[in-house]
């Protein structure tokens, strides 16, 4: 039953449709205060009544049944209390019949979402200050197709820009081969540390490395196979952390992809009569918005970020026919994304207003700050493998003789990475601890996994769930099928809300809930009736946490 479509269905409030009503209708944080509530403040105006007394007077006119049971008035909320053992019941049944399609969802059937994220440089290191980008786009990518949409996953590698010509430069100069193919990323980038450190010295070599970049441009052979040498080494390094991370794209078209595509998006700006002269660049005055200008050539001709993100725009449209396109990168890239938007719009592209930046903080470790062309990074690899070593160190402390417990270990480490990365709203900056997000305790990856681990364990002790028709529900168990019956709610509140960390958090609270009812109740030993209730219980709690956690890419162990 759809409970809140029942509610408003009877509610008579004029001059508000049922379905109005049904998306005013929430989850009371606290169950003693009944099953769902009705906001009653944005009815204020329209009845001219305070909102205390619009919910007394629809308290006193709503008539209880078999389905919901109790409504009463509190501080200008209508709460509802529904019937609890049939609705406990019907919430059982349809997560045990779904299992892992539980929270799927056909809102986005026949439309197409496009992400761009990571956006790793080639021939630079894949370090701790992607992981955002790469986690939060990732998870976003399967809570959309979880809720029926197509899906397209962009990796816009940066593989575009005089950094390739000084790369050349260093390479012919100072560079191997075969330690080259043996080093990948980790030599590249000590021979773009070294290429700035005698830069400094003599300036001079910056003439030839934007040489080299021109001659990449004008599809010099010896060039151009350098540079699809440096990027097929990067992929080959990178590709092994997506893995880890459960990452997957549909797309690797970077900047290099648009060079031939930025032409008629100059034409059209000029066309339009936007393309305006500016000390010898060329911008798109966008100061009558509040915005600075949009620059889109420099004075000697070379393209931008901006010229090439408008074009990309324009061929993920053409190609996809997107109905929202997300770009997940740092909020540091607020304005630039601010002037894209609006350049699209000025050119009147009516789907500009479909272009979301999916901004987030930045990610530090505890040691500080980084910088490539100090060779000061913390290549995101090393932080995977350090977590997995340190957990592994755990297991063999707490569990030295559990099967396969390098793999859970492995599991248990990238999870704590991923967890760690997405347990707080993306808006805001984290400096990664490794203690933190390790702790099996705290709100954490591992604490998840582990309650997980003693869901499987309780279900493979308690053999086949049986008959519990009749059983007679405790307050743990409708708390803990309450918190059960908000996933599907949780993702496409996700979803809207561009928030990962939303599903993080519910996780935490499925896993307290169930650690609760797993304390305060007995479930093997209880006599049968008893014991298969709350065998499915811990059934429907098992699959909702382990469909949380693949949505964020972190596999569940069945033994920790």
């Amino acid at each position: 039953m759809d409970y809140k479509s029942y509610v408003a269905q009877k509610l008579n409030i004029e001059g508000a449709s049922c379905e109005e009503i049904k998306a005013l209708i929430v989850t009371p944080p606290d169950t003693s205060l009944g099953d769902y509530a009705l906001p009653c403040f944005k009815f204020a105006k329209l009845l001219r009544k305070s909102p205390a007394i619009i919910a007394e007077e629809l308290a006193s006119s709503f008539i209880v049944d078999d389905v919901v049971t109790k409504v009463i008035a509190v501080n200008g909320y209508l709460n509802f209390t529904v019937n609890r053992t049939t609705r406990a019941f019907k919430i059982l049944i349809d997560i045990l019949l779904a299992g892992e399609n539980y929270g799927a969802s056909s809102l986005g059937n026949g439309k197409t979402v496009c992400i761009d994220y990571s956006s790793i440089n080639v021939a630079k290191p894949f370090h701790i200050g992607h992981l955002s980008t790469t986690v939060i786009g990732s998870a976003l990518y399967k809570i959309y197709k979880k809720l029926g949409y197509t899906v397209v996953g962009i990796n816009h590698l940066g593989d575009y820009g005089t950094q390739f010509g000084k790369l050349i430069y260093a390479y012919k100069a100072w560079g191997n081969r075969e330690e080259v193919e043996k080093g990948r990323v980790k030599e590249l980038m000590r021979l773009y540390v070294k290429y700035h450190d005698e830069a400094e010295k003599n300036p001079s070599i910056d003439d030839d490395a934007r040489a080299y970049f021109k001659l990449i441009e004008q599809g010099d052979k010896e060039c151009n196979e350098l540079f699809k040498w440096f990027k097929e080494l990067t992929l080959i390094d990178v590709d092994k952390v997506y893995k880890e991370l459960n990452v997957t794209f549909d797309s690797y078209n970077g900047e290099s992809f648009y060079n031939d595509k930025m032409d008629v998006v100059i034409s059209e700006l000029q066309e339009k009569g936007l393309l305006v002269e500016s000390d010898g660049a060329k911008i798109v005055d966008l100061e009558p918005y509040g915005l600075t200008p949009c620059l889109i050539l420099r004075s000697d001709g070379a393209s931008l970020y901006a010229t090439r993100d408008l074009a990309a725009a324009i061929y993920r449209k053409n190609t996809y026919n997107f109905d929202k396109c997300l770009y997940v990168v740092a909020y540091q890239q607020n304005l630039h994304f601010k002037q894209v938007f609006k350049v699209l719009e000025l050119l009147g592209k009516p789907w500009a207003k479909d272009m979301v930046h999916v901004a987030f903080g930045m990610v530090s470790l505890e040691e500080g700050t980084m910088s490539t062309r100090k060779g000061k990074v913390v290549f995101l690899e090393d932080v995977i493998n350090k977590c997995c070593e340190k957990a592994l160190a755990v297991i063999n402390d707490k569990n030295p003789n559990l099967d396969g417990k390098e793999e859970v270990a492995k599991a248990v480490g990238t999870g704590a990475v991923i967890f760690g990365a997405l347990s707080s709203s993306r808006i805001k900056d984290i400096v990664f601890s490794y203690d933190k997000v390790l702790n099996f305790e705290g709100e954490t990856g591992p604490y998840c996994q582990y309650t997980y681990a003693r869901t499987a364990s309780v279900l493979k002790k308690g053999g086949e769930i049986g008959d519990y028709s009749g059983y007679e529900l405790k307050d743990q168990e409708y708390e803990l099928l309450t918190e059960l019956a908000r996933f599907p709610e949780v993702l496409i509140q996700s979803a809207e809300k561009y928030e990962p960390s939303m599903i993080t958090r519910y996780a935490v609270d499925v896993c307290e809930a169930f650690n609760k009812f797993y304390f305060d109740l007995k479930i093997l030993g209880e006599e049968e009736v008893t014991k298969n209730f709350r065998l499915a219980l811990t059934k429907a709690t098992s699959t909702v946490i382990k469909n949380a956690l693949t949505l964020l890419g972190i596999k569940a162990p069945e033994q920790m």
